[in-house]
């Protein structure tokens, strides 16, 4: 099984990628979605989530308010570690787990779509990086728009990740994002056609 590790900056179009790779037949496991699901009520990261940061970060129902968490973790880097060193380690085990399942049942192409794929040491679970690029100040206009943030809290968000150019560095397929949409899913249809022919 051939695994792409996809990643990029926030609001730089990861999701819109992996969904013109589904349509191309990739597998996605989305860390997102991984992330929810090991912080769910009930589980070790979500008691040890609470005892960190406080029942301040939960919502009526007792699941994390993702909002509430976020504003502490994206105004202090040493609280964004600390939710870190809890979070990671449960995602990592739930990634290794689907992946082991998709190549047991015999998927040809998987994508792990991880926003902080190289932040997180995640790499080694990857045949290949590919990064989702798009410039500074269309990432800071996005992030405004999608998440309703002021342009300083965007540039707070922004400040949290591991610069585009840096992530770009290390990619082995960089996806130029800056574009229109049919631009970006005939550059992917190109990559996609050359790497799986």
């Amino acid at each position: 099984m051939n695994i792409i590790g996809l990643t990029g900056g926030i609001a730089s179009g990861k999701s819109t990628v992996s969904r013109i790779l589904e349509r191309l037949g990739a597998v996605v496991i989305d860390a997102d979605q991984l992330a929810r699901e090991a912080v769910m009520p009930g589980t070790s990261a979500h008691r040890s989530i609470v005892a960190a940061f406080g029942e301040g970060i939960l919502l009526p129902d007792g699941a994390i308010d993702r909002k509430a968490l976020g504003s502490i973790i994206f105004a202090d880097p040493s609280a964004r570690k600390r939710l870190e060193s809890i979070t990671h380690p449960a995602i990592r085990e739930l990634a290794e787990r689907h992946l082991a399942e998709l190549r047991r049942s015999g998927v040809p192409v998987a994508v792990y779509m991880a926003a902080l794929l190289i932040e997180a040491g995640a790499t080694d679970r990857v045949d290949e990086v590919w990064v989702v690029y798009v410039d500074r100040e269309t990432q800071v206009r996005r992030v405004m728009a999608r998440d309703g943030l002021s342009r300083s809290e965007a540039e707070q968000r922004l400040a949290a990740q591991m610069p585009m150019e840096e992530k770009a560095a290390r990619g082995q397929v960089v996806i130029d994002n800056n574009g229109t949409p049919e631009e970006l899913e005939r550059r992917i249809e190109e990559i996609w056609s050359k790497r799986f022919p």
